[in-house]
Formats: C-alpha cells, structure tokens, sequence
C-alpha cells in the first residue's frame, strides 16, 4: 500500500528512480509484455541488431514503423510530472529508465539526472561513422522517397538510437546507472516487471547494499519478493500521490 512506500522512503534523501514501460502507458504508448503489450502482436526475436544490418528490407519496414509510432508525438503524463517534482526536492540521485519515449527529458527532468539506458526513439547515428543526423531532416528524406536513408556524410546505415536484440547497452549509460546504483540509498520501481536483465540489475544493485526498494506496477513483477512495499496501480494514480506525500513538509 501507498502508506508503506512513504515509511520506507521518508528519511531518504539520495532515492534512484527506476521507469519502465509502464510509466507511459498513460500517455498513450503500449507496453511490451502487458496483456495489449506490443510483443503480443511482433516477435521480439525479430528485433535483432544483427537482422537490423543485414535485411534491408527489415530497415525499410523498421523506417515505416518508427516514423508512423505513437511515441513520436506523445506527451507526459502525471508520473513524469511527479518524478521531475521529486527530482527537484532534491531527495533523487538519479533517474534510470528503460524507455526510449524521451518523457522524463519533456517533463523537465534534468538530461544530466537522466540515463537512458535503451536509447531513444528520437535520435539517430550512423553505425558507421556515428554521425548524429538531426530526427526531422532524416523523416523528410524518408517522406520523399528515401525508404532506407543512408548517412549523408559516409553513405552508412543510419539507425534510431534504440538499443535492438544483440546490441550492447551504452557504456557511458551503464557507468552513470551503476554509479547512481552506488550512491543511492533507495530505489522506486516504476513500471516495470523488472525482468529484462542487464537493465533490472540496476534497482537490485540498491537492495543489495541494503537499501529499501518501492515497487509502483500495475501486476506481479518478477521480484516482489525484494520489495520492501508493494503499491498495484496505475503509475498516473499512483505516482502524483506518492510523491506529494514525500515532499508536502
């Protein structure tokens, strides 16, 4: 219950924020493993880096969906709000998340609070050259009949900066999510199930220094059992509440 997670977190001070898909779902984008989740209707098994780099044509369809998702033009909702409040309270280390929808950064979270860990949907690089072409001049070239675009400076693949199957995670990200790991004295679970690894690590790396860890999710996650409390529901109900209770004196 919500009257747990504020105990377990009232005298902490240096709180890692931890979001999965969770956490936008209320802003209109769908979850993965939810029971509407997009792994219902594509095989993640596609989504490899590797399949990525060699079937053109996966990139032409891959340009199509991306350009067409519902993350493009999304908004935050209330628990972007709420983390960006608990952030500016000054009781956050950091925030850690999975998602590559780019709310924390709209809801005016600080980018150097931020680690992406999977990337965002709303850059783009050569994975030749790295090159970093700006999102809207790439979807123009798209719109006018560049199905695959190449990179202007290398004639390489370019890719969205979302960390597909096979792929490794950012070093830099990692370094800043384990370094907040370390220095946090709490984690809240936004979100998520907690079972894509190396990902979920992060939040337990908190627990295992002994540290209380608050779960925010609509479900079972797959390490209840660590949590020091248990909030199921919506992160748009839920999160504002939380929040205000912690940061109300």
């Amino acid at each position: 219950m919500i009257d747990d997670a504020v105990s377990a977190l009232a005298d902490r001070t240096r709180i890692l924020v931890f979001t999965g898909a969770g956490i936008s779902t209320e802003s209109g984008i769908p979850d993965f493993r939810g029971p509407h989740g997009i792994w219902k209707r594509v095989d993640p098994a596609d989504y490899t880096y590797d399949r990525y780099v060699n079937d053109p044509e996966f990139r032409v369809n891959t340009w199509g969906s991306r350009f067409a998702s519902p993350l493009i033009d999304a908004t935050p909702n209330g628990a972007h709000h709420a983390v960006t409040r608990l952030w500016e309270s000054g009781r956050v280390v950091g925030c850690v998340t999975q998602n590559i929808d780019g709310l924390h950064t709209a809801a005016g979270l600080d980018p150097a609070s931020l680690v992406e860990l999977h990337g965002n949907a709303h850059r783009i690089h050569c994975i030749g050259c790295g090159d970093e072409p700006d999102f809207d001049k790439v979807e123009r070239r798209w719109k006018s009949g560049a199905v695959d675009p190449e990179c202007l400076r290398c004639g390489g693949i370019l890719k969205t900066k979302v960390v597909y199957f096979g792929e490794e995670l950012p070093p830099q990200a990692t370094y800043r999510a384990w370094d907040m790991a370390e220095r946090a004295d709490a984690a809240i679970v936004i979100g998520s199930t907690l079972s894509v690894y190396p990902a979920a690590f992060v939040p337990l790396a908190v627990v295992e220094n002994g540290n209380p860890m608050v779960i925010v999710n609509q479900g079972r996650t797959d390490h209840d059992f660590r949590a020091t409390a248990l909030v199921d529901g919506t992160a748009g109900n839920v999160v504002p509440e939380l929040v205000h209770r912690l940061t109300r004196d």
